[in-house]
């Protein structure tokens, strides 16, 4: 197999070479706006802030503006090492805007969950115009951007604040510009071509410069987003690619003194900042720590290399099994991903094609090594079950191919592609839809309906203690919880129905632009009714009911002196009730919490008192302050504090309940 991009110049003309570039057609753009805005936007104000990385990292960047500290992040005004910056910023400037509210710290994510779809639609138009059909070239560039948006991955880790999908984000731009530097470089460099189609030396700057500049500053964007991972891929991907397509010369082409200039004036000053105001300290002895460390030690050793060995110190993150991980890649494209197995074939067809458009080869080379060196780079490393969203992209750019292919119907691989999408549909997507649907009926037809009032957190297992990995509660689900369910399974069960016999009938009947669009439209559906059950469980995920009903108590009985302020406690590490500090804007103190976020920080000298023990909150709960107490035991600590001054439940909520020492 020869990996070697095809010249244009002597590549052969097939019907596949024209068009090799596509405008931005309203009517698609229309389409992906609008799902993202059902989704997106009408998805943005409920639920609540979910205790632990969703509410501790807008906390975080709600801290930032209270401190008007926009270097160094706190958390319960104590030091967080433990991430960049950049999604800090991005919330910290929306509810500078907007007021420190849940839905204007979640805006950034939710439009840059929309720059992420048509940043894939600008990549499928320059990939894929030449096996779209003539009346239609950004066909697989719209198919593309539907399912990255419509799948249950991308949909699913928007729901929490984290920055797994920007730096996704970063790198799909990263690869399309490389790919424009790498194209404009080649056509500089060719033999036969002097470059006097590129005008003088300002003019070819711009032809060929530019790009690699964009490259160059959404390297520095996905460094201060994610950490040192946000350049592995992007530049993995180049140097692989060029390695692979026998380009490497290509690279003195690439302008990289400007680019690396350019990287380093964005990423180094925020670096060179974090360093000098968080020098090192004298850390204890016996945990594992240096002797000294700073904000260098954790955050560039700690948070990486010893991340990536599995050896973080405290060791505060699940760890997901490599065939669970990989496997979960192609959960997070339900239900796009029937498709994938003949986009797949259909790529490396392209390859060994030696008729093959420059660009049809070129994502046949390009899409496949993205994927690889993402998913590789995870199964080397310390990984959890949403890593693989940076791969993403291109799977459902891989099947916004076939798909365009199968649309098209012209040549012979046209009509693989549309035989292979209709052979998944029925032999994948109808029993499988069908299976679901009626499991969903079933339950929510058979399921007990629960007492108006009822607490969710009675009705589930607790089959588990420990809740590292993101969706260790769905396994808490009995099927008499699932009577709190019935509306969204309900809307599950049709659209399954849709996504399955009646999208493959329009296929079947070759329909398949009606097929493509309806199976968007019931995806959307789907997630709808995921993001209702969501909601409904809610309670046992977050803490905001809680904080409302501990502000209605206070703005009731105001405290009596500012000498002794109410106090807020949580029953164990910050992640059990972390909502609590951003609705209610007040320091929590931790009762045997001194663990995993704010451990390393505590080792501060300006670290305030926050971490109490059994026996101090003894002697909190018999003085004159008033105090909340977030608990998941209420009844063994209501006994156990009743001896030391008057008890009551405050609130109860999700199996956690507010415990205030006054009446």
């Amino acid at each position: 197999m020869n990996a070697t991009l095809p010249s244009p110049s002597t590549r052969s003309t097939t019907p596949s070479d024209a068009p090799l570039a596509a405008g931005w057609r309203p009517a698609s753009v229309g389409l992906i706006v609008l799902s993202w805005l059902i989704l997106h936007v009408g998805c943005l104000f409920l639920p609540g802030l979910l205790d632990d990385v969703d509410s501790i990292y807008i906390e975080i960047a709600r801290q930032m503006l209270v401190r008007h500290d926009f270097v160094t992040p706190y958390i319960d005004s104590v030091r967080f090492f433990d991430k960049p910056p950049l999604m800090f910023w991005l919330a910290a400037g929306s509810m500078h805007l907007f007021g420190a509210t849940d839905w204007a710290a979640r805006l950034p994510l939710a439009l840059l969950t929309l720059a992420l779809l048509l940043a894939t639609y600008a990549l499928g138009l320059r990939l894929f115009a030449a096996i779209s059909p003539a009346h239609a070239p950004d066909r697989g560039a719209l198919y593309a951007a539907l399912a990255l948006g419509t799948s249950i991955g991308p949909f699913l880790y928007t729901r929490f604040f984290i920055p797994d999908i920007i730096v996704t984000l970063w790198l799909t731009l990263s690869v399309h510009l490389f790919l424009i530097a790498a194209d404009r470089a080649r056509t500089q460099a060719s033999p036969l071509s002097d470059g006097a189609d590129c005008g003088g030396n300002g003019t070819r700057f711009l032809y060929a410069g530019v790009p690699s500049l964009a490259f160059a500053a959404t390297l520095a964007a996905s460094l201060l987003t994610k950490g040192f991972i946000g350049l592995v891929f992007p530049l993995g991907f180049a140097l692989l690619y060029l390695a692979l397509t026998r380009q490497l010369p290509l690279l003195k082409h690439l302008h990289l003194f400007a680019a690396t200039t350019l990287f380093l004036a964005l990423a180094l000053p925020w670096h060179i900042l974090a360093a000098l105001r968080n020098p090192a300290v004298p850390l204890p002895r016996g945990v594992g720590l240096p002797a000294t460390g700073g904000w260098a030690w954790f955050y560039l050793y700690n948070e990486h290399i010893a991340r990536f060995l599995s050896r973080r110190i405290p060791h505060d993150y699940g760890q997901v099994p490599i065939p669970l991980f990989l496997a979960l890649a192609g959960v997070w494209l339900i239900p796009w991903v029937a498709f994938l197995p003949g986009a797949i074939a259909s790529r490396l067809r392209d390859l060994r094609a030696e008729a093959c458009a420059v660009r049809c080869h070129q994502s046949a080379i390009a899409l496949p090594l993205w994927i690889v060196l993402v998913l590789g780079f995870f199964t080397l490393s310390a990984r959890q079950e949403y890593y693989s969203l940076p791969a993403l992209p291109a799977f459902a750019l891989l099947i916004g191919g076939l798909l365009a292919r199968a649309d098209r119907n012209q040549t012979t691989e046209d009509y693989l592609a549309r035989q292979s999408a209709v052979a998944w549909s029925r032999w994948f997507l109808v029993p499988l839809t069908t299976l679901l649907a009626a499991a969903c009926i079933v339950f929510a037809v058979t399921a007990r309906s629960a007492r108006p009032g009822t607490d969710l957190a009675s009705l589930l297992a607790h089959t588990t203690d420990s809740y590292n990995l993101s969706l260790s509660h769905l396994f808490d689900l009995t099927p008499t919880a699932m009577g709190l369910f019935r509306p969204p399974l309900a809307l599950c069960a049709l659209a399954m129905l849709v996504i399955g016999p009646v999208c493959f009938a329009l296929r079947r009947s070759s329909r398949t632009f009606a097929a493509n669009v309806t199976l968007a439209g019931a995806s959307t559906a789907l997630l709808l009714s995921v993001h209702a059950g969501l909601t409904r469980f809610y309670p046992t995920l977050g803490s905001k009911l809680l904080a409302q009903s501990i502000l209605l108590d206070q703005h009731a009985h105001p405290a009596p002196s500012a000498l002794a302020p109410d106090l807020l406690l949580i029953d164990g590490e910050l992640t059990a009730g972390s909502s609590l500090l951003f609705y209610t804007h007040q320091t929590v103190h931790l009762i045997n919490g001194r663990i995993n976020g704010p451990w390393y920080g505590s080792f501060w000298p300006d670290a305030p008192p926050i971490f109490e023990t059994d026996d101090t909150l003894h002697r909190l709960w018999a003085s004159p302050r008033r105090l909340y107490l977030l608990t998941y035991r209420a009844d063994a600590r209501s006994a156990d504090l009743a001896r030391f001054g008057f008890t009551r439940t405050l609130q109860s909520s999700g199996g956690k309940a507010i415990l205030t020492n006054r009446p």
